[in-house]
């Protein structure tokens, strides 16, 4: 507001009265004109182009959308109900590896918060890497879900877990496998063929194994420990009554001399290198991170050889750092383009499968 004029009652006239209401009318009129100037011809240029690309984009996504309804409709025309083998997704043909996996979330007590959370980034990680597989297993199944990892889990990303396709996820553990289709089959034999398709990957097992079989149900023990358990997973796949083994990393990288400890999503991904390569040499070299090896001279004489060297805190930070920006990218949509964050991203130390 302008200075106020004080001006003696006798002398208000009303000449002076239009003159002061006039000025608001005037300021008006001079904004007004001011703003509804026309745009400049570039300006104007400017705006139908955004505003014919807006409408086209409403177009096509109508477009898009037409398109993916009337191939179902005509999938379900010819009955076409079997689920595709070979689907495309980020560019490149995927053909499934009719084998399960399993993630045995069963030891949420045994963990300390922080472990919690590296693990939930570890299974953020697992889902990537398989959905983006030229070769992914058929689905992946997690089991006994509970307690804090899946408290963490509902936090990230609007329970975007739920949304992962090709996965399920169940609270009971993995022996509801066969129990579940124990009335369904023939008696005891039944059960045991159900139960003789499942197979514990620990680093405690004597046994190694050799390859991957279609049909098979492999179980990852979901655990994020650095170590501390030893006999874990073993025990627990005696208990079920169950086949149990361990990767051939030993055989095929010798320079690996200290503990053969990785994480969930390492053991998966050097699974799912396996099934493409057929070579699990291959597959070890192309998971384990190069940068865990350090070359450390043992005594004056003697060559150098490969140390698995952790910095296990930088690792449970970069973990926490990473698992959100994974999540809310890996929402289950095919059509999502990637995030940029790999999956074969290094973790902290976890037993393979469990110890």
């Amino acid at each position: 507001m302008g200075p106020t004029l004080r001006i003696p009652t006798s002398r208000l006239g009303s000449k002076l009265t239009v003159i002061i209401m006039e000025q608001p009318v005037i300021a008006q009129a001079e904004e007004n004109s001011i703003t509804s100037q026309p745009l400049s011809k570039k300006a104007q240029k400017r705006a139908a182009k955004a505003a014919r690309l807006q409408e086209q984009k409403a177009e096509r996504r109508a477009r898009e959308k037409e398109a993916k309804k009337r191939k179902r409709r005509e999938r379900a025309q010819v009955g076409d109900t079997e689920p595709r083998k070979r689907r495309k997704m980020g560019g490149f043909d995927q053909t499934s590896f009719a084998a399960q996996v399993v993630i045995d979330l069963g030891f949420d007590d045994m963990m300390t918060d922080k472990e919690v959370t590296s693990l939930t980034s570890q299974l953020t990680y697992t889902y990537s890497a398989n959905r983006r597989s030229s070769t992914p297993f058929t689905s992946l199944l997690f089991t006994s879900l509970n307690g804090r990892t899946k408290a963490r889990l509902d936090a990230i990303n609007d329970a975007g877990y739920k949304r992962w396709t090709n996965t399920k996820w169940w609270e009971e553990g993995y022996d509801r496998i066969w129990t579940s289709n124990s009335d369904s089959c023939s008696g005891d034999e039944g059960l045991d063929a159900q139960r003789a398709s499942v197979v514990y990957l620990t680093a405690d097992s004597e046994e190694e194994l050799m390859e991957l079989k279609e049909g098979e149900i492999y179980v990852i023990g979901g655990i994020c420990d650095h170590n501390r358990y030893k006999n874990l997973c073993l025990d627990k796949a005696k208990t079920s009554s169950i086949r149990h083994a361990r990767l051939p990393i030993g055989r095929y990288i010798a320079s690996l001399t200290t503990r053969k400890v990785l994480t969930v999503n390492q053991v998966f991904e050097i699974l799912l290198k396996w099934v493409e390569t057929r070579d699990w040499e291959q597959a070890f070299w192309s998971v384990i991170p190069k940068r865990k090896f350090q070359r450390k001279m043992t005594n004056p004489g003697a060559s150098p050889e490969g140390e698995l060297v952790e910095d296990e805190s930088r690792e449970d930070q970069e973990d926490a750092d990473g698992a959100e920006v994974v999540a809310s990218s890996e929402d289950g949509e095919e059509n999502d383009q990637d995030d940029g964050v790999s999956s074969s991203r290094s973790q902290p130390v976890l037993s393979m499968a469990c110890q």
